[in-house]
């Protein structure tokens, strides 16, 4: 059966690596800091300036003052560091961020991303999502397979304004996890929730799919 967001943000978690500098994106992203790996050392990293973000806070621990990008309350973890923005957007430009995870409203079959905007609707400004999927060096999507009117969110050539092309590298969904094939331009079925079947992931994705003879099965 698809995955809940919290399980989403759990597969993603697994992508954390000891020692790596990581960005995660407003929305559904921000639950991986709940979900680090017992014992392993990242450094969740904020375009406000912080390095070092914490699990979210309870409701007793909670200080107004301390918040990421998204303006959500966070704690931060013993040796963290706090600077300007300009420093983290320096880090972020500097290719000194191994991993990004981000959500989505579209994904090119190609790996291009639009996530910043749709045409009409009143946005504050790209934000650092341009910085990041230019600068770091691994991209990860988590978001649902499709919108809420059923539609594919996963496409041939993506319709919204673009934040960057061919730059995404994985894409997890309530369905399924995605890798991009470097060589060929297209994304590798490699994992299906439980339940789930690569036809059922094929009939909801617009984008054209490599789907090998097996296909892993998501350990959450």
């Amino acid at each position: 059966m698809p995955l809940t967001r919290d399980q989403i943000t759990i597969r993603a978690a697994q992508e954390l690596r000891d020692g790596y500098i990581v960005n995660l994106g407003i929305g559904m992203p921000t639950l991986v800091a709940n979900y680090v790996p017992q014992g392993m050392d990242v450094w969740l990293q904020s375009e406000n300036g912080l390095l070092g973000i914490g699990p979210f806070p309870d409701d007793a621990d909670v200080d107004p003052d301390l918040i990421n990008a998204g303006k959500q309350t966070i704690t931060a973890r013993p040796g963290s560091s706090f600077f300007s923005s300009a420093d983290s957007f320096a880090m972020i430009r500097g290719g000194h961020v191994d991993l990004c995870i981000l959500g989505a409203m579209q994904i090119s079959q190609e790996g291009d991303i639009a996530n910043w905007m749709i045409p009409g609707k009143m946005v504050k400004g790209m934000g650092g999502a341009m910085d990041l999927v230019a600068g770091v060096r691994r991209v990860v999507v988590t978001m649902e397979h499709n919108a809420k009117d059923g539609t594919p969110k996963i496409v041939r050539a993506c319709s919204l304004p673009l934040t960057g092309r061919r730059c995404v590298h994985q894409v997890i969904t309530e369905l399924c996890v995605l890798e991009m094939d470097e060589g060929r331009r297209r994304f590798v079925l490699k994992e299906l929730a439980p339940g789930v079947s690569a036809d059922e992931v094929r009939s909801k994705t617009e984008a054209e799919l490599i789907i090998p003879d097996h296909v892993a099965t998501m350990q959450i």
